[in-house]
């Protein structure tokens, strides 16, 4: 966490021990390995296994997820920006949200599918970190690209005559309740 936060109590420690649970190790070793396949000059330490906090050191300072959107979006953030490691804060979240911008923006992730910036930037939420980062490896397998994961249901496509539509209006549904066992005077 920044060192310039209070230190959470009541209901606040309470939620924050709740997404702190929801973590997975290996969930987050999974998912930053498929990083590492993706970005080239990236070398997970040996003893990396994927806890929080050396995810969390491995992202913070954005390069490796604006290398990562260079790779699915090339020309994303440009080579200027990338080339030495940012260390004033405002630096390193501006890579974080290009990152962000880039799977918004070209459709990779939906909103409620992508971290906010000071998830990873204070390391608040991690777990939603790597849920994006398996989002968008979804999404690139769904697309037959270098992905991670299951790929994305697609659906189907159901096509109804009007005879099956007009057949379905004459159907009680059981959520309305049902008429069995009634009669005129109540019982």
């Amino acid at each position: 966490m920044s060192q310039n936060r209070a230190a959470k109590s009541g209901i606040a420690l309470e939620a924050q021990n709740k997404v702190l649970k929801k973590y997975d190790n290996d969930r987050a070793l999974v998912a930053l390995q498929w990083v590492a396949s993706q970005v080239a000059d990236l070398s997970l330490p040996g003893d990396y296994d994927g806890n929080a906090l050396a995810t969390h050191e491995i992202l913070k300072d954005g390069t490796v997820l604006a290398k990562l959107a260079n790779v699915v979006e090339p020309g994303t953030v440009k080579s200027s920006l990338l080339a030495k490691t940012p260390t004033m804060a405002f630096k390193q979240m501006e890579l974080i949200n290009l990152f962000l911008a880039m799977l918004l923006t070209k459709g990779y992730v939906i909103e409620s599918d992508k971290f906010q910036t000071v998830d990873l930037f204070e390391n608040q939420n991690m777990n939603a970190v790597i849920m994006t980062i398996e989002a968008l490896g979804r999404k690139l397998i769904s697309q037959h690209r270098a992905g991670f994961g299951k790929a994305e249901s697609v659906g189907e496509k159901h096509e109804w005559t009007e005879k099956q539509l007009k057949e379905g209006q004459s159907i009680i549904g059981l959520q309305m309740g049902t008429n069995k066992g009634a009669n005129q005077s109540g019982l």
